[in-house]
């Protein structure tokens, strides 16, 4: 073998490791909560450049770093900075008016007393509703806790 082959070989190994690592990283989606737009066993990208290029905006699927670099939720944003979000026998409002959703399947009994979105957060819940609320991880998160998007 050259030393060219292997200089070669060698950023392509380095360059494959920085995308797939911190670009464009490989995960395997567990949980039924985002069903049924992402099956439970379903395989995707985070891709982590997504909003550090542009802004969040309502109804983005993003993924959230719950605990290090390996534990990623994904969830859906639902409202924004300054909004008050409610669940009100299951219909979710925001700023007191019903969101639409066309993504949700079937709709819960999910009841929650309204809360204002603190500045630097978002606040985000799973598509699938049927699930009962207790079971669910959702709410306000930070906007630096998003780690970026499904690339699909």
């Amino acid at each position: 073998m050259s030393a060219g082959f292997l200089v070669r070989a060698g950023i392509v190994a380095v360059s494959a490791y920085l995308f797939f690592g911190c670009i464009c990283t490989p995960l395997v989606i567990r949980g039924k909560s985002m069903e049924p737009a992402y099956f439970d066993g379903g395989f995707n990208f985070c891709w982590s450049l997504r909003y550090s290029l542009s802004d969040l905006r309502r109804h983005n699927v993003v993924f959230i770093r719950l605990a290090g670099p390996g534990v990623l939720l994904m969830k859906r944003v639902v409202a924004l900075e300054g909004e008050e979000v409610e669940f009100r026998g299951g219909a979710l409002l925001v700023d007191g008016r019903e969101l639409r959703e066309p993504y949700i399947r079937e709709r819960g009994d999910w009841d929650l007393p309204p809360r204002k979105v603190e500045k630097g957060c978002v606040y985000v819940v799973g598509d699938n509703r049927r699930v009962p609320i207790a079971e669910h991880y959702f709410g306000q998160t930070r906007l630096d806790r998003i780690a970026g998007r499904p690339l699909w």
